[in-house]
């Protein structure tokens, strides 16, 4: 088992979120501002769901690395750190995904 954590990730993004020299495709999607980003994770969400359909294991494994990705990128551009999406499953987690799902539509 990877000990590679989604804090990780949200680490290497930051440090790569301001590199000028062009090398860093986190820094120019950062640069894009929340709707660049935000449309690439659309796409990554689209391309996941396919791989999920027709595609290989393999595929579906790289789709939803690249998901995860973009979805740190965006969480990034708007400054919410990836322990408050953590949190807010840990509490969603302490009752039935129905009875949490009926909560929230009042």
């Amino acid at each position: 088992m990877s000990t590679f954590s989604l804090q990780d990730l949200e680490e290497i993004i930051s440090s790569r979120a301001d590199v000028k020299d062009g090398s860093s495709w986190t820094a120019k999607l950062v640069s894009g501002g929340v709707e660049k980003a935000s449309k690439k994770l659309g796409e990554e969400a689209f391309e996941t769901v396919i791989a999920a359909l027709k595609e290989t294991d393999e595929a579906l494994v790289g789709e939803s690395a690249d998901l995860l990705y973009h979805l740190l990128v965006v969480l990034h551009v708007r400054g919410v750190k990836i322990d408050t999406v953590l949190e807010e499953l840990a509490r969603r987690t302490q009752q039935s995904g129905i009875a949490e799902k009926a909560s929230r539509s009042q």
